[in-house]
């Protein structure tokens, strides 16, 4: 949170802020010109529908998000899920998805959905960030290829004044004077190259707020309710990602709770007005945030407001303005964006087998999918499946036997849960074990049926032999889960086929935690990002 003096925030009162705001919104504004057009071309819609979208998720956002100085807009991600809607059923209905995507978006906030950002590792962390560098990146490729010769040259020049020039002076941003510098000299110059004009027309108009033409049944509920849900997971996905890494960028903590509710704000304010929706903007942020260097609100609001006057205002201005130049500002953006120490050979060394997996995983399936949210779940489900594997060969069994032979002690340590219980039951000698077998689980954790089954394998297996097994050493939350599914996994079970062969003792003695093991309450006080 921004401190406070009174009811007003501190930056309020000083200039070089509001100056680093007001430019950065101006430069992202611009940015988000081509971005937006080339968003519409994908959905089916005219390039107006994108922008207007662009201005009221902005603008929006910048009022009820719980992230400051990150961008929403018109984005990729969302214009792929709902193109095939708008293609097959009609403007409306895409309309009407994106105002119920935003109930499912407030929903889920409310829901708590923010609260699984935790779950994800941070190798999948980096492989998003660097698969959002290379999504970038090849999305500036059309761009080069094909070409009047003199854009290339253009987009070198302008590399060179975003790298040089911020040595010269940061009063201004370096992505503004690269834009404005190869704006004039193609005019002046009278060069021939591609410019914003030619990816659409502009709109000359302020959009109108209204609902959308669709049929209010039933039917038609039915029909956009599956692109709606698949807008707002991946909207939320992206949007919380972003969240996450600018919070890293800054240092700062950001609402993902908040954040999620506005973005459904933002998409039904979108929809009223008859916008394509969207969600944050990882390529904008990053030059709001990492080029620009904005960190508040104002920012964000500049960057939609500036959006509409260029638009409407400026729009023949604008329109000249060489895509060489967002092209140059676009690239500079992959290169800050990308994380090149998780590539450096020292770090691939040191780093463990599993976490490179996880991080090339990510990067392979964004790219594959062109989906940042894909992506993210496929890495996640990765990096589970490996810290299963892992953990389940950290589970040991050790035995003592008693001097006289009568009794033996087996000691378990390490996570029950389904991946290592499996194994456990083969651990055991049920054949040369004495009458009396003592199972002691005061260093390990029972985690879920699976285990309290494997358990129950166990005994069984011992008292088919007629011998008697006693468990000791459970924490409280271990014995209430075994209490309470002991006998009861398998029709007809029993742990023991004479009464009193088996026992459970020492969980009420046993300590909360006791061998590092929190109870279950604690994971729910966990703090929320």
């Amino acid at each position: 949170m921004a401190r406070m003096r009174g009811l007003k925030p501190e930056w309020i009162s000083d200039p070089k802020v509001w100056r680093t705001e007001i430019l950065a919104g101006l430069v992202v504004g611009l940015a988000l010109i081509p971005e937006a057009i080339s968003f519409s071309i994908i959905t089916g819609v005219d390039p107006a529908i994108g922008l207007f979208a662009s201005f009221t998720m902005a603008v929006t956002i910048s009022v009820v998000g719980g992230r400051r100085a990150m961008i929403s807009a018109a984005t990729g991600a969302v214009a792929l899920v709902i193109a095939p809607l708008n293609r097959e059923y009609g403007f409306g209905y895409l309309v009407a998805a994106v105002i119920l995507a935003g109930v499912f978006q407030i929903a889920l906030g409310a829901l708590g959905v923010a609260k699984l950002m935790r779950f994800v590792p941070r190798s999948v962390m980096v492989g998003f960030v660097n698969a959002l560098a290379i999504l970038v990146f090849m999305a500036q490729v059309p761009e080069m290829h094909d070409v009047p010769w003199a854009v290339y040259p253009l987009i070198a020049g302008g590399l060179l004044l975003l790298v040089f020039f911020p040595r010269v002076s940061r009063v201004v941003p370096a992505p503004l004077v690269s834009i404005v510098v190869l704006t004039v000299i193609t005019l002046a110059a009278g060069i021939a190259v591609p410019t914003v004009g030619d990816k659409g027309e502009l709109p000359s108009s302020l959009p109108v707020p209204g609902l959308p033409d669709v049929p209010f049944t039933l039917d038609t509920l039915t029909t956009v309710a599956p692109y709606a849900l698949a807008m707002a997971l991946v909207g939320l996905m992206e949007s919380l990602m972003t969240a996450k890494l600018v919070d890293d960028i800054t240092d700062t903590r950001s609402n993902k709770t908040r954040e999620s509710i506005g973005q459904g704000i933002a998409n039904i304010v979108t929809g009223f007005f008859g916008g394509m929706g969207g969600c944050a903007m990882i390529g904008q942020t990053m030059i709001n945030v990492r080029v620009s260097g904005a960190r508040t609100r104002l920012s964000t609001f500049l960057a939609g407001s500036f959006l509409l006057v260029l638009c409407v205002v400026f729009g023949p201005v604008v329109s000249d303005i060489p895509m060489a130049a967002l092209v140059a500002v676009m690239v500079m953006v992959c290169f800050a964006t990308f994380d090149w120490h998780s590539i450096a050979p020292s770090t691939l060394k040191r780093m463990p087998a599993g976490e490179i997996a996880v991080m090339v995983v990510s990067v392979a399936v964004v790219v594959a999918t062109s989906n940042l949210a894909v992506g993210v779940v496929v890495g996640s489900i990765t990096a589970l499946v490996i810290f299963a594997k892992r953990v389940a060969h950290l589970v040991d069994v050790t035995s003592v036997t008693d001097p006289d032979g009568g009794r033996v002690v087996y000691s378990v340590t390490g996570e029950l849960f389904f991946a290592s219980a499996n194994d456990l039951v083969t651990r055991f000698d049920y054949a040369t074990d004495p009458d009396e077998v003592v199972i002691d689980l005061s260093a390990t954790h029972i985690w879920d049926a699976s285990s309290v089954a494997a358990l129950d394998a166990i005994e069984t297996e011992y008292g088919q032999r007629g011998k008697r097994v006693e468990i000791v050493g459970l924490n409280p939350p271990s014995a209430d889960l075994h209490k309470t599914l002991s006998g009861e996994l398998t029709a007809g079970h029993r742990p023991a086929t004479a009464p009193g062969s088996a026992c459970l003792r020492g969980a009420a003695a046993s300590a909360p935690g006791a061998a590092g093991h929190a109870p279950d309450e604690d994971m729910a006080s966990l703090p929320e990002e």
